[in-house]
């Protein structure tokens, strides 16, 4: 689907504020050899899903609001655990917390049309929102895991599981992006090559403990 060039630069945004997020971690993680979870990182997850979010309502893809939709609530819990939502007017952590449900309002108010333009979309066949899907659920799904782990420790931590479903799910989603010619998506999962670093780390820090 032909969007706009003014809706990529939305997308384009939101993945670079991705890339951003990525970028700082790993170089923190470079710095002290083991995997870090600064609170930059989810401060950025954080503004990148929202941007995200209005780049996948606009562009009628309904993979990309799944994907936002798992790890949204993820990125605040990990927020708050580190302490960094003490000095934030509690109106703006309302705001982000109400930012998915009035997206899931605004599907709800109108769903037939919803339906029609993100499910029954004719420029994204069956089998390609599925694979899409499938795509975001494997990326996303690493935010479960990761709370999931963290949450037992109490801290925040970005797991060896973690970086194995980022990989595997950048790869799904660029192929997805490509085959959809969404060169936002495509271009915006170059941070794969940071997960796959961020991998070895973790694999060395397992090796060593």
């Amino acid at each position: 689907m032909d969007s706009p060039f003014w809706v990529y630069l939305i997308g384009l945004a939101g993945m670079g504020v991705y890339g951003l997020r990525i970028l700082i971690q790993w170089y923190m993680s470079e710095k002290s050899h083991r995997v870090e979870s600064p609170g930059i990182y989810w401060i950025l997850s954080s503004a990148g899903a929202i941007l995200l979010y209005i780049y996948g309502w606009l562009r009628k893809d309904f993979s990309i609001l799944f994907g936002e939709s798992i790890g949204y609530y993820i990125y605040m819990w990990n927020i708050s655990i580190l302490g960094l939502y003490k000095k934030v007017p509690k109106i703006l952590i309302v705001l982000q917390a109400l930012f998915p449900v009035v997206i899931i309002g605004l599907i709800v108010k109108d769903f037939p049309q919803f339906n029609a333009q993100f499910l029954e979309n004719s420029q994204i066949p069956p089998w390609l929102l599925l694979y899409g899907v499938l795509g975001q659920f494997v990326y996303e799904i690493r935010s479960l895991y990761q709370l999931i782990y963290s949450v037992k420790r109490q801290e925040s931590i970005l797991p060896l599981g973690h970086w194995i479903l980022a990989v595997i799910g950048s790869a799904m989603i660029i192929s997805y992006g490509l085959i959809r010619h969404d060169w936002v998506l495509a271009i915006g999962q170059f941070s794969i090559v940071f997960s796959i670093r961020n991998l070895m780390i973790s694999i060395a820090n397992q090796k060593e403990d």
